[in-house]
């Protein structure tokens, strides 16, 4: 109870050092601004921290802008965001800047709802992105129409990870469909049963529950659930960061703060992710 007593002690302390530092954040003397731009993975979550965060302090408003991880790491580094949203880890060339995870998440395949296949593993996956394998009847799937791909596109963090863990390169993949942000890539496939995707598990299972219809495959027999990723057992799983040029400060120092401390649990499980530590 003391080691708590004293997280939630620093935690305020953090809060009242960042909304009393002049110039933090962005804005006026009456409303401050805090700006937050990138990933399209994060940014339901940012938001949903933010407006809790501003009810807590008046006067104070987050601004929340998609674009893709690289945005959110290049708009951090320019300083033309206070804070970059980036659902990835950092790479060697981005040691300039400072990553604080807020959250887990992994990248699930997923079909249309009324697709029969319930998993692939990772040669399958491979053929059919490098178009060597075009009919779902190959995976138990419908026997008639051929698998319609659909891509990320570069610039989002899900992009190269996926390439990454399949082992393949762009000039190999063989799309009918480029989306951007996970929304795009949810409709894509929710409205081509053939349609095969990829996106953030916890964007995919939220909407799925919502009645949307959608299958999350397996992969490699691991199940794309809150739990595999919270027991490292899924295979595709990534860390949801927030990106600060340089140590946070002020404001965005402050929102870090309450943007990792349990008070936001909650808002995570209910995104579908996986929070810091667990509940």
């Amino acid at each position: 109870m003391k080691g708590r007593a004293a997280w939630w002690g620093l935690i305020g302390l953090a809060f009242a050092g960042g909304l009393l530092l002049a110039g933090s954040g962005r804005g006026g003397a009456e409303e401050r601004t805090l700006v937050l731009t990138g990933s399209s993975t994060v940014a339901p979550l940012a938001a949903e921290v933010g407006k809790r965060f501003a009810a807590l302090h008046p006067g104070v408003r987050v601004d929340v802008h998609t674009g893709g991880s690289s945005r959110g790491v290049a708009d951090a580094r320019r300083g033309l965001a206070d804070l970059g949203m980036a659902s990835r880890a950092l790479r060697a060339d981005e040691a300039d800047l400072v990553a604080y995870p807020i959250a887990r998440d992994g990248i699930a395949l997923i079909a249309h709802a009324s697709n029969p296949v319930r998993g692939l593993t990772r040669e399958q996956v491979r053929a059919i992105y490098r178009g060597e394998a075009r009919s779902w009847a190959a995976f138990g799937g419908p026997r008639t129409g051929r698998i319609v791909v659909v891509h990320k596109a570069a610039g989002h963090s899900t992009h190269d990870l996926f390439l990454a863990h399949f082992g393949l390169r762009e000039r190999e993949v063989r799309a009918d469909v480029v989306v951007g942000d996970n929304a795009q890539g949810i409709k894509a496939v929710a409205g081509n049963p053939l349609a095969l995707g990829y996106v953030s598990i916890g964007a995919a299972s939220t909407d799925a529950a919502r009645g949307v219809p959608l299958r999350l495959l397996a992969l490699d027999g691991v199940a794309p659930t809150i739990e595999a990723v919270r027991s490292d057992r899924y295979p595709l799983e990534r860390p949801l960061n927030l990106v600060a040029r340089g140590p946070a400060r002020g404001l965005a120092a402050a929102f870090v703060a309450y943007a990792r401390s349990e008070a936001v649990a909650d808002l995570v499980t209910g995104l579908g992710f996986v929070p810091l530590t667990t509940q």
